[in-house]
């Protein structure tokens, strides 16, 4: 009995550590974001080509950064090179996935809405709402894009319900027109 006793001890605490460890868990909820209020979060929005990732820790955490290339800013001033964070990644045999984080590849043309961070480099806000990939039609030369959260599911504050409501096949200049539009109704524009 002793014995039993003795392996059951071990595998309480372990039981109980867990359920302490995920106590601290705080989940995370995207509210539905239109281009409109994408704009006024962001400090830097952008069409970008992707140079490259990588990933490294940074506060137990593992980040991936991709580098991009900017080709257009449509708002804020942008450096020849722009540096995003974003979390999870893999480092080794270790891969930290984090649901609504969008990943970026080499070569790829996106327009990501973006916030700086406290490192001196940028985040993407709100994640996949804030992400558009561009899709060049070879056929017509038409640019289109495709917002990341077409395919995530948002909170939507009104119904209450959660759905996938992202934008998809619109032409990159009604992207631009809009966003044009709410720059112009943010404090202190010119009209």
């Amino acid at each position: 009995m002793k014995c039993k006793i003795g392996l059951r001890r071990p595998l309480l605490v372990a039981l109980c550590a867990s359920l302490l460890a995920c106590a601290r868990v705080t989940p995370t909820t995207l509210a539905h974001m239109s281009v409109a209020k994408l704009t006024h979060v962001s400090r830097l929005i952008l069409r970008a080509r992707c140079l490259k990732n990588s990933t490294a820790w940074d506060a137990g955490e593992i980040w991936t950064f991709t580098t991009y290339e900017p080709t257009e800013v449509w708002k804020g001033s942008a450096p020849p090179r722009v540096s995003v964070r974003l979390l999870g990644g893999r480092i080794g045999n270790l891969t930290s996935n984090v649901s609504g984080v969008p990943r970026f590849h080499a070569g790829e043309d996106v327009v990501p809405f973006l916030t700086p961070t406290t490192r001196g480099d940028f985040s993407v806000v709100s994640w996949v709402q804030g992400t558009f990939r561009i899709h060049h039609d070879q056929r017509t030369g038409e640019d289109t894009v495709a917002q990341d959260s077409a395919s995530f599911e948002t909170f939507d504050p009104f119904t209450r319900k959660f759905a996938a409501s992202g934008i998809r096949d619109l032409s990159l200049q009604e992207l631009r027109s809009q966003v044009a539009a709410a720059l112009r109704q943010e404090p202190g524009a010119q009209k």
